[in-house]
C-alpha cells in the first residue's frame, strides 16, 4: 500500500514539475510549483519527519509562493502565447531525458545506504526532530541560514528596483 501511495504521489510531483516549466502563464507555473512542493512534503511525512513537512508547507508553499507571485504581479510579465520556441523544447527535453537517464543509472549504480551520523533513530525519537534541526540549524549552518536569508533579501529588492518605472 506504501508503495502504491509513493508511486502516486511521484506520478504527481513529476506532472507538475513539467507543469512547471512547461506553462506558458508564470501565475499557472508558481501554482504547478506549489503542488511541487506538496508532494515534497508528502515525502517528508511518509520518512516519519512531520517537523520538515510542516516547514515545507509554512515556508516554501506558503511565504516563498508569496514572495514568487508578488514578484511575478509586479514585474507584470506578460507572455506571447502565440510565439512558439519548438527547437528550445526539443533541445530542452533532449537534455532533460537525458539527465533522467543518467540519474536513474547512477541510482541503479549505487548502493542505499541507511542514514549515517551521530544521531540514531532512537536518539532523535527521544529528544525530537524540531530540536536536533535548532541545534544543527543554529550552531553548525548559522552562517548559511543568514547567507540565504540575505540573497532572498536581495532579490526583493532587485525585483522592485526593476519593476519600477523610469521617472
Amino acid at each position: 500500500m506504501e508503495t502504491l501511495f509513493f508511486a502516486i504521489i511521484t506520478l504527481v510531483a513529476i506532472v507538475s514539475a513539467i507543469l512547471v516549466i512547461s506553462c506558458k502563464n508564470p501565475i499557472n507555473s508558481a501554482l504547478a510549483l506549489v503542488m511541487t512542493f506538496f508532494c515534497l512534503a508528502t515525502y517528508y511525512v511518509m520518512l516519519d519527519a512531520p517537523f520538515m513537512a510542516a516547514i515545507q508547507v509554512m515556508v516554501y508553499a506558503g511565504a516563498i509562493m508569496v514572495l514568487i507571485v508578488f514578484t511575478i504581479m509586479l514585474l507584470n510579465i506578460r507572455v506571447d502565447a502565440t510565439k512558439k520556441h519548438s527547437h528550445k523544447i526539443l533541445l530542452g527535453s533532449i537534455i532533460g531525458f537525458f539527465t533522467l537517464i543518467n540519474t536513474v543509472y547512477i541510482l541503479m549504480k549505487s548502493h542505499a545506504a541507511a542514514p549515517t551520523g551521530p544521531f540514531t533513530g532512537d536518539m532523535i525519537k527521544q529528544i525530537g526532530h524540531t530540536e536536533l534541526i535548532g541545534q544543527e540549524m543554529f550552531t553548525k549552518f548559522l552562517l548559511p541560514f543568514e547567507i540565504t536569508s540575505i540573497l532572498l533579501l536581495v532579490a526583493i529588492v532587485g525585483a522592485v528596483i526593476l519593476a519600477k518605472k523610469k521617472l
